[in-house]
């Protein structure tokens, strides 16, 4: 504990505007107006100024669009809930995951009806999934609770993603997607641009979020731009999934017309699933990220071409 905290003092010292990322996780500067905010909050988590005039790296544009691109269609999109109408609407409902039901609190969940695999999710946040292995072992007390304090975050403040600000918080459950094995179904995530698909995340490590992190071109060439901390295994390629030509095109239908998603699918053994769209991946804020890697992203992102 003394040296985590002699850590962070040290990291302070380095970075001071590392005190306002830390304020700022506790609710200070709600009401600062965005460009300060996230001018002060991108210094503080990336160590060097934003730069608005104009952006260049993908991180600076990702900040550029929170603050000028307010396409009515957003809110839907990152709505958990809404975006599965979209899906729908472009040809997408044989993609859809199955929807268990839809709570507006954690206490109307009825457990008993759900299977004994499932995941629970709040649909106006991002990463607030709750799995459950066996539903024999899954403690529903602790998910309640932790939804509830799910519920009451607006997610919306911490990095000015406003679209996320007027998506109704409710709570669903989905079919845990899962290999022949039992395993956990592997995370493809389409960076698109303009509606084409330019790199594919895959994420085949979903406890540690520093590894296990593999990046593609489209024609799935190795392009890796995230570095980790941890030692990366020798054999670091992965496979081209079955359905992998399937998932660029229906990654490129969902993306038309918009500047910029990213499309999360997954290659199950029932074929593709849809995971969901994000407009800010890591709020344009990653730390993993190489500078190469921002370059290359940046110089796909036009934002001339945002309307």
């Amino acid at each position: 504990m003394k040296q985590s905290l002699l850590k962070r003092i040290r990291s302070i010292r380095e970075n001071p505007f590392k005190l306002f990322v830390i304020l700022s996780r506790r609710g200070f500067f709600a009401r600062m107006d965005d460009e300060r905010y996230l001018k002060l909050l991108y210094r503080g988590v990336l160590g060097r100024p934003l730069q608005l005039d104009p952006p260049v790296l993908y991180s600076e544009k990702l900040q550029w669009l929170k603050l000028h691109d307010k396409n009515p269609m957003y809110p839907i999109l990152c709505d958990k809930l809404a975006v599965r109408n979209f899906v729908r609407e472009r040809g997408g409902e044989a993609y859809l995951n199955d929807l268990y039901g839809i709570w507006d609190s954690p206490d109307q969940i009825d457990f008993s009806i759900l299977p004994d695999q499932f995941a629970l999710k709040c649909a106006h946040d991002s990463g607030s999934a709750i799995i459950c292995w066996d539903k024999a072992t899954f403690d529903v007390n602790a998910a309640c609770k932790t939804l509830k304090k799910k519920l009451r975050r607006d997610y919306s403040v911490p990095g000015r993603e406003w679209p996320y600000r007027d998506v109704p918080r409710r709570v669903l459950a989905e079919r845990y997607l899962v290999n022949t094995d039992g395993s956990q179904a592997m995370d493809y995530k389409f960076f698109c641009f303009d509606g084409k698909a330019q790199l594919v995340l895959v994420c085949t490590n979903h406890i540690d979020r520093h590894s296990g992190n593999y990046t593609y071109l489209r024609d799935f060439t190795q392009y890796q731009i995230y570095q980790s901390d941890n030692p990366e295994p020798e054999e670091s390629e992965i496979p081209k999934p079955p359905h992998y030509e399937e998932m660029v095109a229906f990654a490129e239908r969902l993306s038309e017309g918009l500047v910029h998603i990213r499309v999360d699918l997954y290659d199950t053994p029932e074929g593709i699933k849809f995971g969901e769209l994000t407009q800010y991946s890591s709020s344009g804020l990653s730390q993993t990220m190489t500078l190469s890697g921002e370059q290359f992203l940046g110089g796909l992102l036009r934002l001339e071409n945002v309307k």
